[in-house]
């Protein structure tokens, strides 16, 4: 009788150990869930007051600004049928992403940027143009730099087109959107890439060990990453000192 009411406390006391560790368990993820949607509606606002607020005559600015739009759009879409921890970091990256925009619209227009961002998961390992440079592609005349200017009004901020490291910089076509997409559009789009990133401008603008083995266009394989969230922990985040 002793032994039956021993393994029935045992039993109860199991259960309720189970059933206390499950509620604990449902309440860390709804707090973390609860966590990461307030950041990735926090930096969605920031992006969006800055997008009515910013306007600029600057074609440079406009078309960065009309960039920052879309990434707007895009984060309040994904903020609304969002329903797990992985779907609001994939907006928190696309807000961050829309405020590097803002950022270089900022820079256009000859004002302060405002505080550094959290970096692009998308973005890492691609680095940043610091040399001007021009080159020919099937007649066509495409340029590059670390500044915006008339013939270099859209600014990429960092990512891989097809496999290949592609630094944040400012260009004279957005190339890397027919590169993402198919047939000719792609050979032309991995063709101005490899003129651009020749190693004969000596100072490529991203790592260049990460850029191993994309020499050929033909090895250009993996799926473009510089305007897409192509997931991971992203972490917090803030500007480091207050709104721009």
């Amino acid at each position: 009788m002793v032994e039956l009411l021993l393994l029935v406390l045992i039993v109860v006391v199991l259960g309720g150990a189970l059933l206390w560790w499950r509620r604990e368990r449902a309440a860390r993820e709804a707090r973390n869930l609860a966590d990461v949607r307030a950041d990735a509606r926090r930096w969605y606002e920031r992006l969006g007051g800055q997008v009515m607020n910013l306007s600029g005559e600057d074609p440079a600015a406009r078309q960065a600004l009309a960039d920052a739009a879309e990434r707007y759009h895009a984060a309040g879409s994904q903020l609304e049928q969002a329903g797990s921890i992985t779907q609001y970091r994939l907006a928190r990256e696309t807000a961050v992403e829309g405020l590097t925009y803002i950022r270089a619209a900022r820079l256009a227009l000859g004002i302060d940027p405002g505080p550094p961002l959290p970096p692009l998961a998308a973005a890492s390992g691609a680095g940043e143009l610091t040399v001007p440079r021009q080159v020919e592609v099937q007649g066509q005349t495409f340029q590059a730099g670390p500044q915006p200017g008339q013939d270099t009004p859209y600014y990429y901020p960092g990512g891989r087109v097809r496999g290949r490291p592609v630094p944040a910089g400012w260009y004279s076509t957005p190339w890397w959107k027919t590169a993402f997409g198919a047939g000719v559009g792609v050979l032309g789009g991995m063709l101005i890439a490899d003129a651009l990133f020749s190693p004969s401008f000596g100072d490529p603008g991203y790592d260049a060990a990460a850029a191993g083995g994309f020499d050929d266009p033909g090895d250009a394989g993996a799926d473009f990453g510089g305007g897409d969230f192509g997931g991971g922990d992203f972490g917090g985040g803030d500007f480091g000192g207050g709104d721009f």
